[in-house]
Parts: structure tokens; sequence; C-alpha cells
């Protein structure tokens, strides 16, 4: 019995050192298969470098412009307007001037239906001078696209020219309407949308703002506008309820100002009109409106202080930001990277080629031998 356990002992240890081999084998025989067709393989990488190259220059170069800006520290805000409203007697509570919009929300604004149709109306103007029109026009009839691009659409605009055809011709829209785009409009901001990007460090606070674009100077120059748009609609917001409280001062100011003069007015002529009488009608006349105009006076002086702070407070909570790095005309292209296309093309060819090698030919042996019908 022993002897028998240690002879199926044996062929099981047999077995298990062959797997090795075989499996070394296998990869032997593979590489030897792939060897043999190394020249085909040459061959047919050669044929990707000239497609590759096709390819890499037939994509439309696309130039990137980017502006980085830091927003001010907001730690002790408020400080100095405390002072000033301390000094007239008011108590100012500056502990809810939290901001709504963090940085991070920036490329969420950027890439919004309002914020990007806010931009089909800047004129822009290409680095020759051959183009000067909007940026929306700029987007529609400016493009350039591969030459493929118009072979893989004929075939729809064909289609879409014959139904129109037999629909009725739609009126063109004048007014830009956020709310209810065309079909093209809506192309139009896709477009825009991804071809600028913003992007936020959370530990420094710098935000980075990019525009890619077929042009250099347009790429710059549309960099400076977003910057622009951005730095205003986050003013316009984190001051909004300030401005409304100033222009409400400002109007009352005026009014208390008018109340203020005509009971001083009022006073003076009184005066004037009775300066030689001492009858005590008269004198008490004349207090009610000296204390009237007194009254009228310390009300005035009130919302004229009040009136300042509120200019202050618009001051005080606009945000400042800092240019870190302006935005400049590129001078090298940004996209298309022909080297990584080229190197993408003859890649994929070659492990194409290697993958028919291995599993292709077979494959289609097996299927034909199946197709064969037996005599």
């Amino acid at each position: 019995m022993e002897d028998i356990k240690r002879k199926d002992a044996d062929m099981n240890d047999g077995q298990q050192n062959k797997h090795p081999q075989e499996e070394e084998i296998d990869l032997l025989e593979l590489a030897l298969k792939v060897w043999a067709e190394r020249r085909w393989i040459l061959k047919c990488c050669g044929y990707a470098v000239i497609v590759g190259l096709v390819i890499a220059f037939s994509i439309p170069k696309e130039y990137t412009a980017s502006v980085m800006i830091a927003p001010e520290a907001s730690d002790n805000k408020g400080g100095s307007l405390s002072s000033l409203a301390s000094l007239a007697g008011i108590s100012l509570n500056t502990s809810s001037g939290s901001d709504a919009i963090y940085p991070d929300l920036y490329p969420d604004i950027v890439s919004s239906t309002p914020f990007v149709t806010g931009l089909f109306d800047v004129p822009i103007r290409d680095m020759d001078g051959e183009i000067n029109t909007t940026l929306y026009d700029y987007m529609d009839e400016y493009q350039r696209v591969p030459w493929w691009s118009y072979i893989i659409s004929a075939p729809f605009k064909a289609l879409g020219w014959i139904v129109s055809l037999f629909k009725e011709s739609e009126e063109e829209v004048e007014k830009l309407d956020p709310f209810q785009l065309t079909k093209e409009q809506t192309d139009i901001v896709k477009a825009l949308s991804d071809h600028i990007g913003v992007s936020v460090d959370k530990k420094t606070g710098v935000t980075t703002i990019s525009v890619t674009m077929q042009d250099p100077r347009i790429s710059a120059c549309l960099t400076d506008t977003v910057v622009n748009r951005l730095q205003s609609y986050i003013i316009d917001y984190r001051t909004n309820k300030a401005r409304k409280d100033f222009h409400f001062q400002e109007k009352l100011f005026e009014r208390k100002k008018k109340e203020y003069e005509m009971a001083q007015e009022n006073y003076a002529k009184f005066a004037d009109a009775n300066k030689n009488i001492i009858l005590q009608s008269y004198r008490a006349e004349q207090v009610r409106l000296e204390n009237e105009m007194n009254l009228a006076y310390q009300v005035y002086t009130s919302v004229a202080q009040q009136l300042q702070i509120a200019e202050a407070k618009v001051q005080e909570i606009t945000p400042v930001y800092t240019i870190v790095e302006p935005a400049t005309i590129p001078v090298k292209a940004s996209k298309p990277s022909k080297a990584m296309i080229l190197i993408g093309v003859i890649f994929l060819t070659g492990m194409g080629c290697i993958g028919w090698i291995l599993m292709g030919k077979d494959l289609l042996y097996s299927m034909r031998k199946k197709n064969i019908p037996k005599v």
C-alpha cells in the first residue's frame, strides 16, 4: 500500500512540474508566431504612421490662455466698518456677511446658461485681423473641423434638408431668450462651456480660468472677458443687499434733508416776520418751530451718518481679486498633441496585428471549417 501511495505522489508531482513547462512552451510558441509575422506587423505600422500623420495634421490647432486669480482674505472684514458705526452710536452686526458662493461653485457659475449666453455679444478679433465679429457668430461660422466631419455629417444634413422641405419655415428669433434657446443656440452654449475651464485650488484658494480657442488672440481676450464677468457676478451677488440698503438710505437722506430745510425756512420766516413782537403766543410758536427745526436737524444728521456707513459697507464687502498670472497670447498650440496621436495609432495598429496573429486567424479558420459542407 505504501508503494502505491508513493507512486501516486510521484505522478502528481510530475503532473505539477509539467504545467509550468507547458505554459513556457505555449508562450514561446506565441512569441514565435508573432516573430514570424514581424515583417507584416512592421508594414502595417508603417501604414499606421501615415494614417496617424494624416489624422494629426487634419485636426485644427487650438490655443489655451489662462488667468490665475486669488481672492483677498476675509478674516477681519468689518473691523473698520464697526468702528465707524460705533462712533455714530449704531450697533452693526457684521457676522451675517457669510458668502453663499464659494470658489468651488465657480465652475458651475461659468458653465451656467445665463453666464454663457451673456458672452454671445462679446466682440472678438482674430490674430490676422480677418475676423471681426461677435463670439456667437465666430462659434457658428468660423470654426474649423476635420475633413472627416463633413463626410460623417453629410447624410444627416441631407436628411435634415429633405425634412425641411415638408415643414413650414420658422420665424427667426431676433432676441436671445436664455429660458427658451433654439437648437443652434443650445449647441453653441454647450461648445462654449466645453472650451471654458475653471479649476480651484482648495488649499490656497487660487482659481485658474482657462479658455481654449482656435485663435490665440481670441483665447486670450476671451479669458480676460470671462474673468471680468465672473468677478462682476460675484461682486453683484455679495453687495446686492448692501447696495439696496445704500439706495434706501440715500432716498431717506434726501427726504430728511428737504424736511430739515423746510423746517429751517419756516422758522426763519416766522422769526423775521415777528421780530419786535413780545406776545407769549408768538414766542410759543417760535419755540415750537425752533424745536421742529432742531429735531429735523438731528434726524438729518443721523441719517447722513447712516448713509456714510451704508456707503462704507458696500466698499467694505466688495471682494478684491489679485491677478496672480494675467492672460497672455499663447505662442504654441495646446491641441492636438501630434506625437500622442501618432504613438496611439501605431500602438493600436501593432496590438491589432498581434491579436489577429494570435487569435484572429485561428478563429477565422475554425469558422470557415464549420461552414464547409461534409461530403
